[in-house]
């Protein structure tokens, strides 16, 4: 063992020495690390999982590792899943392996790249390959990519693989390739960016065969005679530029695939009727913004109509899994406790929405925010509204001495199709929200922040008050509470007022950080980007390591 040990010295100290001489090699790389200690607490439903009735700790990691060498580009990563209720959170998880590789190589004017490839065209509406922790979305591209620069304002790009699912890939093929470019078209600043996206999808053997065989359970009026191996997605996308404004506007159609509509009724051989069937459909989708800033004035409008453009890589992929494009959310994003409560998840089956946005700086210490988004089903009955928000905002600063924040949110959601909870009436509510920041010197500083929502549907009104310290730049200590202050009677019984407290420190080192908390949370939406999934309660304690090196 010594002489083994010596071995591996010499070789590793030799390997030192030679690339600290020729300064050819880098290496870089990057932590992350979630433990979840569980709690089992009846009183708040943080209970019948497999992590509270007997495996107590569930954690996640992901380590990835870079180099560059002579032109070259490598990458790895290594995922970790134990006793994980990220994949479902009604479940437990457990795989270990190879996340991620890739390697890359630029020759003169022809880029390639291999292996495990995140990329879109456009804003991602026919495709887009990305992660999103949070929710357990890997939707990377296995195959490769070549991209070829015709000039310096235009690029070629052509993919070819299949799309990952967790440790193994979904068995369809795809294949696509996008063209664009940059036009200035006079001196004053009139600017096009162009692009061209299209995407090819083609079912496996073993796909249609399940799908087939899903298919003959169903009765005459429903009976989808014959279903295509191939589909074909097509987008046109530009960004208009001129002084000020700025417009982007894409058109994207999906040939006729089956596709699930969870919207549609199928009648079941006994004559029961069901919501939820495939259908032989095509689909489109416009989307647009126009943006204006300057003066101290921003304002920003969006638009959006999606019909039947769900483009998975299974027909049977369920919830998040599978997605090969990604549809932008028409909803603000907010971060608040209680403003974020209730966040509408995009429909890729049927929703025209338009959101607007508009910001002014009177001054340097002054600004105010407006925010509203409205969300339709034009399929349903008399355009079924689904989800209405307007969001004000006032923020007073002080320079180096404090900053308050402070405005109103006011909300309806369709709480029935957006968390699949039958029967159950829209959620409206009224959130005032306050946020005081003061320092105390260039280290230290502290904050409060407040929340009231009231509503009379879901588990009723709350109020939520936080206070954090930090000690630049290492320490930020906080506590908060969220307490059901006036709750709703549950099955003919009065609700109950319940705490859900959190109590944490995070230290930060150099490039590494260090979080741990205590954590009592309610059940409620988890969004990421658009995407959104129904989370159960959680009762526990929540450790989190993130490093870069």
């Amino acid at each position: 063992m010594s002489a083994l040990r010596s071995a591996f010295l010499a070789f590793f100290t030799g390997l030192s020495l030679y690339v600290a001489a020729q300064e050819e090699l880098s290496v870089s790389g990057s932590l992350e690390t979630n433990v979840n200690f569980y709690i089992r607490d009846p009183e708040i439903g943080a209970i019948n999982t497999p992590q509270y009735e007997h495996q107590q700790i569930g954690f996640e990691t992901w380590l990835d590792l870079r180099a560059k060498y002579q032109g070259f580009e490598f990458g790895i990563r290594y995922d970790i899943f134990n006793n994980s209720a990220l994949l479902n959170p009604q479940d437990s998880y457990t795989a270990q392996g190879i996340g991620r590789w890739f390697a890359h190589k630029k020759v003169g004017k022809l880029s390639i790249t291999g292996g495990y490839i995140y990329d879109q065209f456009g804003a991602g509406t026919i495709f887009r390959a990305y992660e999103q922790r949070p929710l357990l979305i890997d939707n990377a591209l296995v195959g490769v990519k070549l991209a070829y620069e015709l000039s310096d304002d235009w690029t070629i790009k052509g993919i070819g693989g299949q799309q990952k699912n967790l440790f193994d890939i979904y068995s369809s093929v795809l294949t696509g390739g996008s063209i664009e470019g940059f036009v200035s078209l006079n001196e004053k600043g009139l600017t096009i960016a162009p692009g061209f996206g299209i995407i090819h999808k083609t079912l496996s053997d073993d796909q249609m065969d399940a799908l087939a065989g899903s298919l003959s359970s169903y009765t005459p009026e429903d009976f989808i005679p014959e279903a295509p191996y191939n589909t074909v997605a097509m987008s046109l996308y530009n960004t208009l530029s001129y002084g000020r404004f700025s417009w982007y506007v894409e058109a994207a159609y999906k040939t006729e695939e089956v596709i699930y509509d969870q919207f549609a009724t199928r009648t079941l051989w006994t004559g029961v009727q069901t919501e939820g069937k495939f259908v032989l459909t095509d689909g489109y989708v416009l989307y647009t913004t126009l943006s204006y800033a300057g003066g101290g004035l921003g304002i920003s409008g969006q638009y959006k109509r999606t019909s039947n453009f769900a483009f998975d890589a299974d027909p049977f992929a369920a919830a998040n899994r599978g997605m090969i494009n990604f549809l932008p959310p028409m909803s603000r994003v907010n971060t608040y406790r209680l403003t974020a409560r209730y966040a509408p998840a995009t429909q890729f089956i049927d929703e025209e929405a338009i959101q607007l946005d508009v910001r002014y700086a009177l001054n340097k210490r002054l600004s105010f925010l407006v925010n509203g988004s409205y969300i339709i089903r034009p399929l349903a009955t008399d355009n079924r509204e689904i989800y209405k928000e307007v969001y004000t905002g006032v923020t007073w600063k002080k320079a180096r001495k404090w900053t308050l924040i402070g405005g109103v949110q006011f909300q309806f959601y369709d709480q029935e199709l957006y968390e699949g909870k039958p029967e159950v009436p829209p959620v409206m509510t009224i959130t005032p929200y306050v946020d005081y920041l003061y320092k105390f010197d260039r280290k230290k500083s502290i904050r409060f922040e407040a929340q009231y929502m009231n509503t009379q549907e879901d588990y009723g009104s709350w109020l939520y008050a936080l206070v954090e310290y930090s000690i630049s730049p290492h320490w930020i200590f906080e506590i908060s509470d969220m307490y059901n202050i006036v709750p709703t009677a549950k099955d003919g019984e009065p609700g109950k007022k319940i705490h859900y407290p959190t109590a944490g420190v995070v230290y930060s080192s150099g490039r590494t950080r260090y979080a741990l908390r205590y954590v009592k949370q309610v059940e409620g939406i988890v969004c990421s980007g658009g995407i959104c999934r129904l989370e159960p309660a959680f009762s526990g304690f929540r450790f989190n390591v993130s490093s870069n090196f």
